[in-house]
């Protein structure tokens, strides 16, 4: 009996093309359902490093206030040249910061961050950019449209 198992187990080889076929047809279907969740991961990350370069002015704009205490406003072009700030991301240089006398201060910018996608912030906060959960794709935090 074991001499007969031995034997069949020597004479089987290789796969058929049936098997083959079932595995090909599975991986299909597994890049089908997986490509598409890639490509949202990324455009939410691209959507989430926006955000990000919108805070970053938004601190960098802070210290600025702090050693300016006058000024009503500033650019992210004065933050670069002022040294306040390194590096704005996708934020351009256009995009303003308003100083605010009472509570968190405010910044006004479009942001292109995918291809022809933007984000706009109208007077926009850094509370209400972090309260933004929507990720590019329902309707955001108050002061931000996509």
């Amino acid at each position: 009996m074991i001499t007969a198992i031995r034997r069949r187990l020597r004479n089987e080889k290789g796969v058929t093309l049936v098997e083959l076929l079932v595995v090909v047809v599975i991986l299909g279907i597994i890049a089908a359902i997986a490509i598409p969740s890639v490509g949202n991961i990324v455009e939410n990350t691209r959507y989430n490093a926006a955000k990000a370069d919108a805070i970053t002015v938004l601190n960098a704009a802070n210290l600025y206030f702090a050693d300016t205490p006058t000024a009503p406003s500033v650019t992210v072009e004065v933050l670069k040249t002022s040294g306040f700030l390194q590096n704005a991301g996708k934020v351009p240089d256009a995009a303003s910061v308003t100083k605010v006398s009472s509570g968190e201060n405010t910044i006004s910018a479009t942001i292109t961050f995918s291809g022809s996608k933007q984000l706009t912030l109208s007077s926009a906060t850094i509370t209400e950019i972090n309260a933004d959960t929507t990720k590019g794709s329902a309707v955001p935090a108050a002061g931000i449209t996509i």
